[in-house]
């Protein structure tokens, strides 16, 4: 989620109607809802950064981390944690202010979002994980892979960007985004122990999404991670010229274009979402 994006929210519940049925014949022109998670393994709130950060675990195995996007909750990822529990690790978490995670007044930023992660992870008592980070998650995992490289196997990062010019300016007007934001609304005043803050949370984060992230091509430059550059053929977000750029800069990385999906392709086409993790880790 970008700074950009949040020009929408005012306007959210047009772009509801924008979005309307008509469009549905193309898979990227909706956001589809996910199915209930499965059972978990364990659940909590961990201590880390002077929040009380939410946690799930599914299955065993190699850990695998799945770190959602901006607005956004873990829950968005049961398709995925359905398929890869049965033979890993699956770690969830609502990042700090989402959710059901507690904020400070702390500003925020990707270093702090990452150190979150990180305790979250000595909390669990695991080492190193394979990380999968959609969009403000993929940008959490370029601040692992750069600054504490020995804690990541492999990162997957979808509709990440290093610099606030790698958004879509369209972004902003964008029908499909603007249902996103407008869901996320909701479930947040569903589920969030801070349901009357949500304008409050959007403001904070905003602050950071206005300079954030501003890495130069040196700094990703140096990351040593095994990396995917994922994106959606259809991303309303994320350039594909930014994203090609990140490919080139890091060094070995894959690129990877998800076929007929936009920004929300674990939702849109969550088949080949997992299969495209699959392929990658298991390199």
């Amino acid at each position: 989620m970008r700074l950009i994006a949040l020009a929408a929210a005012l306007l959210a519940p047009l772009f509801t109607i924008l979005a309307a049925p008509t469009l549905a014949e193309d898979r990227w022109m909706t956001v589809p809802h996910p199915p209930a998670m499965p059972a978990a393994t364990t659940t909590g709130k961990a201590p880390v950064n002077g929040i009380e950060m939410y946690y799930a675990t599914y299955g065993a195995g190699d850990p695998i981390l799945l770190i959602h996007g901006g607005l956004g909750n873990a829950d968005i990822w049961s398709n995925q944690v359905a398929d890869l529990m049965k033979d890993h690790l699956v770690i969830v978490a609502d990042s700090r202010g989402h959710g059901r995670s507690t904020r400070t007044a702390e500003p925020f930023g990707y270093d702090l979002m990452s150190s979150d992660y990180l305790a979250l992870l000595d909390y669990l008592k695991v080492d190193k994980v394979d990380l999968v980070g959609w969009s403000d998650g993929g940008i959490i995992g370029l601040d692992i892979a750069m600054k504490h490289p020995e804690r990541l196997k492999h990162l997957f990062a979808q509709a990440a960007n290093i610099t606030t010019d790698g958004v879509d300016p369209g972004v902003g007007t964008n029908a499909v985004f603007g249902s996103y934001i407008d869901w996320m609304g909701q479930v947040y005043r569903q589920i969030s122990p801070t349901p009357d803050q949500y304008d409050a949370f959007v403001a904070q984060i905003s602050n950071m999404w206005a300079t954030q992230p501003n890495w130069t091509d040196a700094e990703v430059g140096k990351i040593t991670v095994p990396t995917a550059i994922v994106l959606g053929d259809h991303d309303e977000a994320i350039t594909r010229a930014h994203t090609d750029h990140m490919a080139k800069v890091i060094p070995g990385a894959e690129l990877v274009i998800l076929k007929e999906a936009s920004h929300f392709a674990m939702l849109q086409a969550p088949e080949d979402y997992t299969a495209a993790i699959r392929a990658f880790i298991a390199k």
